[in-house]
């Protein structure tokens, strides 16, 4: 569940504002709040099969922006370049160039 969580936690940072208003208020109370499926539904005055149906609509909203856009995994893929050069930079004998490159390196975050 946590692994589902961020995932759509991540999907919504790159993709939220795509959504509509509704999606991103269900999303924000079930994934960021924590709300249960029946206290949104409550707070809606709908049921929890609506909401619930409603989240996973936006889920694969988010999912559908991912597969055509690919912004989150471009990023998993820059940050995984970083931590390799921050790696090797490691191994450079003087402080002082790595200090500047890695510098330059966390300001590509």
């Amino acid at each position: 569940m946590l692994d589902q969580t961020t995932e759509v936690n991540l999907l919504y940072d790159f993709y939220g504002v795509l959504l509509t208003a509704k999606q991103q208020k269900l999303l924000e109370l079930y994934y960021q709040e924590d709300w249960s499926l029946s206290e949104i539904a409550e707070h809606q005055e709908v049921s929890r099969q609506a909401i619930f149906e409603a989240i996973k609509r936006a889920q694969v909203v988010l999912s559908d922006y991912e597969a055509k856009l690919g912004l989150l995994a471009k990023y998993r893929e820059r940050q995984a370049k970083i931590q390799q050069l921050q790696d090797l930079l490691k191994d450079i004998e003087k402080p002082s160039e790595v200090e500047t490159i890695l510098t330059h390196l966390l300001e590509l975050d």
